[in-house]
């Protein structure tokens, strides 16, 4: 077995069909594809994928070889990147990955605590709109801390809470709703909802909640992205439920109000990989407190 054959079958399982995955992620011809797959197969001793007139469908033994298909392709790229990072010892790198929009509270406080270790590393900043997405690069070894939702769950990732983001109505300007200071989840009811699709945390909090306030309320639109996510909510008057923070991003057409009663929260995490040995990452974790005070004694207090 050759780590081709585990990166040919993931493709083909991400992709659902072996001629999208030949002709668009592999570049590569699908007999050549197929006989990939079936040397797989004979090296594993099981049946991993059956076809049908939809595509292609992982069997049980499929299913059960894809997450460990996938866990030992991160753990690799893990090993080629600790491997670049160790071939420039002069210089080291400590990246920090941010879900989009956080950086601007969270990243001053970062380059502050690491103050004194800035003259010795280079610091690398990038940013995502999706939580999992920061979870494979924490994993990869691409990224040494990363502010996100925990959504991605691995053995070799650590999360600790860095604060409770309330969530608030995001609506229309010229809504209903627009006029009121503060929103009962009640008067929602009935509206079109909209949701992020690449936030499953964040539906997981909505969900329980608008179950908890007794709202049948079926979403009706979800959105890529936040700034896809205001355009939907101004142009189809649709409401969302969203974290607190996004509210420095409105445009002039969509507004904010806060919910009244029992507030519904979710977690922001720094996330970080229990392998990762880097002595600047031990620094970061060592002030963590610190700098969690800080961002929370420096935020404002969310206004209507």
């Amino acid at each position: 077995m050759e780590l081709r054959h585990l990166r040919y079958f993931v493709a083909v399982a991400e992709a659902g069909s072996l001629t999208v995955a030949a002709e668009k992620l592999l570049h590569t011809a699908q007999p050549s594809l197929s006989r990939q797959i079936r040397d797989l197969e004979n090296d594993v001793g099981a049946r991993l994928l059956t076809r049908n007139a939809r595509g292609i469908e992982l069997t049980a033994a499929g299913k059960a070889f894809l997450d460990h298909a996938r866990l030992a392709l991160i753990q690799v790229d893990a090993a080629s990147e600790a491997a670049r990072r160790a071939a420039k010892p002069n210089k080291p790198t400590f990246a920090v990955g941010f879900l989009t929009g956080q950086e601007i509270d969270w990243l001053p406080e970062v380059m502050r605590v690491l103050r004194d270790e800035l003259p010795k590393i280079d610091v690398t900043v990038s940013s995502q709109s999706s939580s999992h997405d920061l979870g494979e690069d924490l994993m990869r070894g691409k990224l040494d801390v990363a502010f996100l939702r925990a959504e991605m769950k691995a053995a070799d990732l650590i999360y600790r809470v860095v604060t409770k983001e309330p969530l608030v109505v995001i609506l229309p300007s010229d809504h209903r709703l627009a006029s009121r200071k503060v929103i009962d989840p009640k008067q929602i009811a009935g509206e079109r909802l909209l949701n992020v699709s690449a936030a499953p945390v964040l539906r997981a909090v909505i969900d329980d909640y608008l179950k908890r306030c007794g709202i049948d309320t079926k979403p009706a639109l979800e959105a890529d992205n936040l700034a896809m996510a205001m355009s939907l909510i101004a142009s189809t008057r649709s409401v969302a439920l969203l974290p607190a923070y996004v509210q420095p991003f409105l445009p002039w057409s969509v507004i904010s109000r806060p919910l009244s009663g029992d507030v519904p929260t979710i977690d922001l995490v720094v996330g970080y990989n229990k392998a990762n040995a880097s002595s600047i990452l031990k620094v970061f974790l060592s002030r963590l407190d610190d700098l969690i005070a800080r961002v929370s004694s420096n935020r404002p207090v969310a206004k209507p």
